[in-house]
């Protein structure tokens, strides 16, 4: 492949790209501001009205990110066999990267009074994330060898990482000193508002770098063995056949999805529950998205102390240390009440956040059988996690809409993962040391 070297630094680029929008629009900024411009002055529920119908604010939220992961979930067979069988890759995710970069440039509009407004384009933002990833991710195997794979994915991680903290920061210079730009410091709205429009700006444009690169197909399109539409669910069927008859991965693949529903969910859920629960207050904002900057932080050194952890006991013991640890994050974070106790138990979640999803996925890797059709496999993992992302947001939702307490959706959260502790345990029995020896160091 010609400039190959090339490609390989556009490909990363576009980490640098897309992750402002998980670090701003999933995590920070928009749930906090979010929160307070649909939270009532008194210390009641607050609801809000969508096209006629009462939802509390944060459930509405949720329930919005279930759709967009629902529809993901079902598409990305879909996206996955395009993106392997007709070489057009770059010009759906091209077509992704745009809606959903120009969803997150009209969230500039949302107000208190455009609730709907809101809620539209940031799920359309979402969709267009999470869309794009599918042909991101596709590109990999055409563009790095085996060997050079792990290199680059971390190459594009830590640009990502650079690149969402370097906004993420900007954005909080123009929100709490926005003397500096020139904008109005009684309109406690417009410096959220510019980030969101940031945010679309920063994506769209360092995208371009990655699309003026890549290549529009790949080197050798795989022979479709099915119609185009239905492909993608034939190959994820032919995978899990072929699971059902490996009881370790079965197992494993159950345990996945128990966890997955808590980690998954905790991740995207926890700016909203912080901001309402502990950071009510406009002032303690800048405390709120400081601490999740930090989380990523220690998310870092999390995922080191877990690698090394895993060399030492193995993939699936260190997994049940995570889930007990999560447990007991879960019953902690139910009770939990003052900003102290949040800042602790904020360095608790960023220790086994992202440590849990890079051992469980290098275990998955582990268990699947020799073969030269890894990209089924995985597509398969990922069509798992998305599916326990869109139980884990509604039953959150849904159980916060039946209790009236966002802190009662914890609680189901929590029995997540005291079933996936038991599932791991259960899932070590049929693993035998003969077979899966790297999974017991």
């Amino acid at each position: 492949m010609e400039n190959k070297k090339k490609i390989q630094r556009a490909w990363a680029m576009y980490d640098w790209a897309n992750s402002v929008y998980n670090l701003v629009i999933t995590s920070t900024i928009f749930p906090a501001y979010y929160v307070a411009v649909t939270s009532s002055n008194n210390n009641e529920q607050s609801y809000v009205d969508f096209f006629g119908y009462q939802f509390i604010n944060t459930a509405l939220q949720n329930y919005a990110l279930a759709i967009v992961f629902f529809i993901v979930a079902f598409t990305s067979p879909i996206l996955s066999s395009i993106a392997d069988y007709r070489g057009n890759k770059k010009a759906f995710m091209r077509f992704f990267v745009a809606i959903g970069s120009f969803a997150c440039a009209m969230l500039y509009f949302f107000t208190p009074e455009n609730i709907e407004w809101g809620i539209i384009f940031f799920a359309i933002a979402a969709l267009g994330f999470w869309s794009s990833l599918v042909f991101y991710n596709s590109y990999l195997p055409d563009i790095a060898k085996p060997e050079e794979r792990d290199s680059l994915s971390a190459r594009g991680f830590a640009m990502g990482y650079i690149g969402s903290v370097l906004l993420q920061l900007i954005c909080f210079v123009v929100i709490l000193e926005p003397d500096l730009f020139g904008l109005d410091p009684n309109n406690k709205t417009l410096g959220p508002r510019i980030s969101f429009l940031l945010v679309g700006c920063w994506w769209l444009g360092f995208s371009q770098i990655t699309f003026k690169a890549l290549p529009s197909n790949t080197e050798q399109n795989k022979k479709l063995k099915n119609h185009l539409l239905v492909n993608g669910f034939h190959e994820l069927k032919l995978v899990w056949n072929q699971a059902k008859e490996i009881p370790a991965l079965k197992r494993y693949l159950f345990s996945f999805f128990l966890f997955s529903v808590g980690v998954q969910t905790v991740m995207l859920v926890a700016a909203s529950f912080s901001k309402k629960e502990i950071f009510p207050k406009p002032e303690d904002e800048p405390k709120l998205i400081m601490t999740i900057i930090l989380i990523q932080l220690v998310a870092l050194i999390g995922a080191i102390i877990m690698s090394k952890l895993s060399k030492r006991i193995g993939n699936i013991y260190t997994l049940v240390v995570a889930v007990f640890i999560w447990i007991g994050i879960c019953l902690w974070g139910y009770y939990i009440q003052s900003q102290t106790e949040f800042y602790i138990l904020a360095a608790c979640v960023g220790l086994v956040m992202g440590g849990i999803q890079t051992i469980g996925r290098s275990t998955y890797a582990k268990l699947i059988p020799v073969t030269d059709d890894t990209t089924s496999y995985f597509s398969f993992y990922d069509v798992t996690e998305k599916v326990a992302l869109t139980i884990g947001l509604f039953l959150f939702a849904r159980n916060e809409e039946l209790t009236g307490s966002i802190r009662n959706s914890i609680l189901i959260l929590m029995l997540f993962f005291i079933f996936s502790f038991f599932a791991l345990l259960y899932t070590k029995k049929v693993i035998t040391k003969e077979k899966y020896a790297s999974l017991f160091h």
